[in-house]
């Protein structure tokens, strides 16, 4: 296999060993991140259901500076839509990247924000 595909598996393979264990409730909604190379977004989903509460992201705003300080913003973005629906508590979905730089500086924004994971 060529390295393009190994990554590729390897990304699939990581995101399916935490899906097993992440699961989201009304309750305690799973919060799913997906990191692009020029966008971050989150969504607050109830598995149970299967529907987004609420979501946050960078496309088509005007958000200025690296794309960590704009993870850091929706973070803050999610974690205030978390408040508005009464939730404090979430199950953090990285989506097969590591926990490390833009994944990390979104939780901790959020963390910071009032969400408890």
């Amino acid at each position: 296999m060529t390295k393009l595909t190994d990554k590729s598996r390897n990304k699939l393979l990581r995101a399916r060993r935490v899906r097993a264990q992440v699961i989201g409730s009304a309750v305690r909604p799973r919060l799913s991140v997906h990191v692009s190379n020029l966008h971050v977004s989150a969504q607050l989903i109830d598995d149970a259901t299967h529907t987004t509460l609420a979501q946050a992201t960078t496309v088509g705003k005007k958000a200025t500076g690296s794309l960590t300080e704009k993870a850091e913003q929706v973070g803050t973005d999610i974690a205030g839509k978390a408040k508005v629906l009464k939730v404090q508590t979430v199950v953090f979905d990285r989506g097969g990247k590591l926990y490390h730089g833009r994944v990390k500086a979104l939780a901790d924004a959020a963390r910071k924000a009032g969400l408890e994971f």
